[in-house]
């Protein structure tokens, strides 16, 4: 059965400047590609070919990777500028509704190509262990490891990782959830992942775990220049 993917590329990219002033931080290289190609090739890598990016600032810049990579389809997210990234999973939300899907960050530094080939058999989030206090996006789960908070703040939790996989019944259930938070009061302020927190006890989440030799956020600009330095 078909498996797609949302990459999330509609943010400004503020921390990353004056690198993003004429670029979207996803379209910023690393070596001789950019950060959302290496996102796209782990994708083809487990054999996804049904990729939807959404975009907003300099959108019309990744019309280039149409021409480089099968299967993209560009989806405009129109009110970047003023709501937070639950716009981007409620642009995309007809997508959730064909099968299993992947939800990434497009600014990630994927140095594995073969992070998303494991064998995935419920929905899960991408995430890093971090030994201590974390004020970072966290898991926090139960004893059976099943995610029961999503959010900040956390010790001895996984990190976020900017990649999360659903089922099919479990993605077509998050796309009624954001349709269901979109346009509430406050949704202007709502991450996507803040709507998965409110509905935790309706999905049955786990963490897929990963390291930092496998993926990377680039956050910084002194992350930034370092992922130059390595490449």
């Amino acid at each position: 059965m078909a498996e797609y993917a949302i990459l999330m590329a509609a943010g400004m990219g503020t921390r990353l400047r004056p690198y993003t002033a004429d670029t979207p931080k996803p379209l910023l290289k690393v070596g001789e590609l950019a950060l959302i190609e290496t996102v796209i090739r782990a994708l083809h890598k487990r054999g996804v070919k049904k990729i939807f990016i959404v975009t907003g600032y300099l959108g019309d810049q990744f019309r280039a990777l149409q021409e480089k990579y099968e299967g993209i389809t560009l989806l405009k997210n129109t009110v970047f500028e003023t709501v937070n990234n639950i716009s981007s999973v409620y642009v995309a939300r007809e997508v959730l509704k064909k099968g299993s899907c992947f939800i990434c960050e497009a600014d990630l530094l994927v140095t594995d190509e073969e992070l998303l080939c494991a064998d995935l058999k419920n929905s899960c989030y991408f995430g890093r262990f971090q030994k201590g206090f974390s004020d970072d996006w966290i898991f926090e789960q139960d004893a059976k490891g099943i995610i029961t908070r999503v959010g900040k703040n956390g010790t001895d939790v996984y990190n976020m990782a900017g990649i999360s996989y659903w089922t099919a019944e479990e993605a077509k259930h998050l796309s009624e959830c954001i349709e269901q938070e979109y346009g509430a009061d406050g949704y202007e302020d709502l991450f996507w992942d803040d709507v998965v927190n409110k509905h935790i006890s309706e999905f049955r989440l786990t963490v897929h775990p990963v390291t930092r030799e496998q993926i990377t956020e680039i956050d910084t600009v002194a992350e930034y220049e370092e992922a130059c330095r390595l490449s």
